[in-house]
């Protein structure tokens, strides 16, 4: 199993990071020791004084595939569920001045909190989902798949002609605007519409 992730993906979030907005989905990886299940505490890392939530809807792949042609695209997952891609934002932005590669702001342990799956056929349109995350208990992201600059399909379609796509791998798919710093004590809580499928504590 696998973890993909999308950067930049929402306008408004590429703005409020001041990022060059990209003609192609911005991909990395995160490893399987990033995964947070189970409503299972995020317990604070000691090397950031600036871990940032970025919620995120989250693609399980179904089945395997490489090369996938857009129209098929839909083909290749059969639920959709939301997560968290926390990010180092300090340790992030020190390896940007450097111009190095910046896994260890994405990729640490426990950096990608997922919460409960939906089957897409509750679905009416995938180009108009929902969902927002709340901060103790306060709404501090929303936004909806209508807003992406690459949908599902895009994403599917550019990334597997990289990586062959394998059943039970995750595609975090971009985060909207709101992103800020979490701290010690705080509850997040992720929404996909009006379902919550995601609650942990921040430790």
């Amino acid at each position: 199993m696998k973890i993909i992730a999308i950067g930049r993906n929402y306008a408004e979030h590429i703005e409020e990071l001041k990022n060059e907005r990209p003609s192609e989905p911005v991909v990395f990886l995160k490893p399987d020791t990033a995964l947070l299940k189970n409503g299972d505490p995020f317990y604070h890392p000691d090397f950031s004084q600036n871990i940032h939530h970025e919620v995120e809807l989250v693609l399980k792949i179904s089945k395997e595939g490489k090369f996938i042609q857009k129209q098929f695209a839909h083909r290749y997952f059969e639920e959709i569920g939301i997560g968290i891609d926390f990010t180092a934002r300090d340790l992030q932005e020190k390896c940007k001045t450097k111009g190095l590669p910046w896994e260890i702001a994405k990729a640490f342990n426990g950096s990608a909190p997922i919460g409960g799956f939906l089957p897409v056929d509750e679905f009416q349109n995938l180009q108009d989902i929902a969902f927002h995350l709340h901060i103790n208990g306060e709404l501090r992201q929303k936004g909806n798949t209508s807003m992406m600059l690459f949908d599902f399909g895009d994403i599917i379609t550019y990334v597997s002609q990289f990586f062959t796509l394998k059943k039970g791998d995750l595609i975090f798919t971009g985060t909207p605007a709101g992103v800020g710093k979490v701290n010690i004590g705080d509850q997040l809580e992720g929404f996909i519409e009006d379902k919550k499928l995601l609650d942990f504590e921040v430790k």
